[in-house]
């Protein structure tokens, strides 16, 4: 069955994500190493790191992954600004080979103008520089499929392919599949037959060997919408359905899914517990079945 798990906070510190994915009975976990707002980070003490590191292995948890800043973009045309991302990004990689992580989850960025194909030739470019600063690392680099808001890349199967096939090296590479975000960037996935071709035109197009992890979300705008806004599962617009068919889906049974739903309902009701509790609920009846 996939491993579920959700994205947890580290505040007080990094091991306490790690007590709070074991208190929701989680074997796969999603962290931040650093505000995703900021540049600026301070440094990952080796103690921390080598007591996150036992706490993983202790709790049972696969794939540790974490998500980058929100401000780095390798599509920037901007030299100065391309060149701030990768920088970035090589530290955001050295935390995450620090902490022992499995990957490291990026959003492909903006041309800003530029057009898609200068963008996706600018994203590839960055990614061979990055990759040239961390040869040896462990820990692999997801690019995520996004809403396509505005100028973002990502929201097209064809986009993740044009980078993955553009960089010298893409073994070191792979995808991060947001439900939220292909619904949202107008991939219908709701009934069972649209199900099948979404994930069959993902499959030809990106190809199911570089699927990595999912983040499951719902939808809280409508399909097509081309904005990014997660919802409880069942609480969108893309229908619980969609979510009993993934998590129970042969060909991702060994695949990480991780929540990044809201963590509270407007009553103060912990959610984290809630949607894994629904995903579990699949599983059990499928198992039952």
């Amino acid at each position: 069955m996939p491993f579920l798990g959700a994205h947890l906070s580290i505040a007080g510190g990094v091991s306490n994500a790690v007590a709070a994915a074991t208190k929701l009975g989680c074997t796969a976990l999603q962290i931040f190493t650093k505000s995703p707002n900021s540049w600026a980070a301070k440094p990952i003490d080796p103690a921390d790191a080598a007591q996150f590191k036992r706490a993983v292995k202790a709790a049972g948890l696969r794939y540790p992954t974490a998500h980058d800043s929100y401000l780095i973009n390798l599509a920037s045309p901007d030299d100065a600004a391309f060149q701030k991302s990768i920088d970035a990004l090589v530290i955001e990689l050295e935390r995450a080979e620090q902490l022992g992580l499995s990957y490291l989850v990026s959003h492909p960025g903006a041309h800003n103008g530029s057009g898609e194909a200068a963008g996706l030739k600018r994203v590839a470019a960055g990614l061979d520089a990055v990759r040239k600063r961390c040869k040896g690392f462990k820990v692999k680099l997801l690019v995520e499929t996004t809403a396509g808001s505005g100028t973002c890349l990502g929201g097209p199967f064809e986009h993740l392919q044009r980078i993955l096939g553009g960089v010298k090296d893409a073994s070191w590479l792979g995808v991060c599949l947001d439900t939220c975000h292909i619904f949202a960037a107008g991939y219908p996935i709701g009934t069972p037959k649209q199900y099948e071709e979404t994930f069959g035109l993902f499959g030809d197009v990106v190809g199911f060997e570089h699927l990595k992890l999912f983040h499951v979300n719902d939808s809280v705008p409508g399909l097509g919408s081309r904005v990014d806004r997660h919802a409880g599962l069942g609480l969108g617009q893309i229908g619980i359905e969609f979510f009993r068919r993934l998590v129970t889906d042969p060909r991702f049974r060994d695949l990480p899914m991780v929540l990044e739903t809201p963590k509270e309902a407007d009553d103060g009701t912990d959610m984290d517990p809630v949607n894994l509790g629904v995903l579990r609920g699949f599983l059990s009846e499928a198992v039952g079945a």
